[in-house]
């Protein structure tokens, strides 16, 4: 069974682009636009890794990352943030309040692949 990834993003052109990205490397990838639409998708499916944004409407991706861990069942979910965020003290408030991995936009799929698959391991099937 494919792993499945939960890729939070307000820009469908970006979450696109990764989409296809994470596809193409055989994981499954539900999208959300913003941190409420992620919440209510994480309460009816199981998700191996969340990837969300930082700067979004609604509900931006720290208050998200917080609001996921915050739920007992979610605690050990990953988490990675893909930002066009790099300022120092928001990584650290990111980790703080449990992020596995900060990564700067835009974004190599190796380097995508690479972060996700430490975080996500694929299962190989014969």
């Amino acid at each position: 069974m494919n792993k499945c990834i939960l890729l939070v993003d307000d820009s469908a052109s970006m979450r696109g682009i990764t989409r296809l990205m994470l596809e193409q490397a055989g994981f499954g990838v539900v999208e959300a636009v913003n941190g409420l639409d992620a919440l209510a998708k994480l309460d009816r499916n199981h998700f191996d890794l969340l990837i969300t944004d930082l700067s979004m409407p609604q509900m931006d991706g720290l208050t998200l990352l917080r609001r996921v861990k915050a739920q007992q069942r979610h605690q050990a979910l990953p988490v990675l943030l893909l930002t066009t965020e790099s300022a120092v003290a928001r990584k650290e408030e990111a980790r703080r309040a449990g992020a596995r991995a900060w990564m700067t936009k835009p974004i190599a799929p190796a380097e995508l692949l690479d972060v996700v698959n430490r975080y996500c391991p694929r299962t190989v099937t014969p």
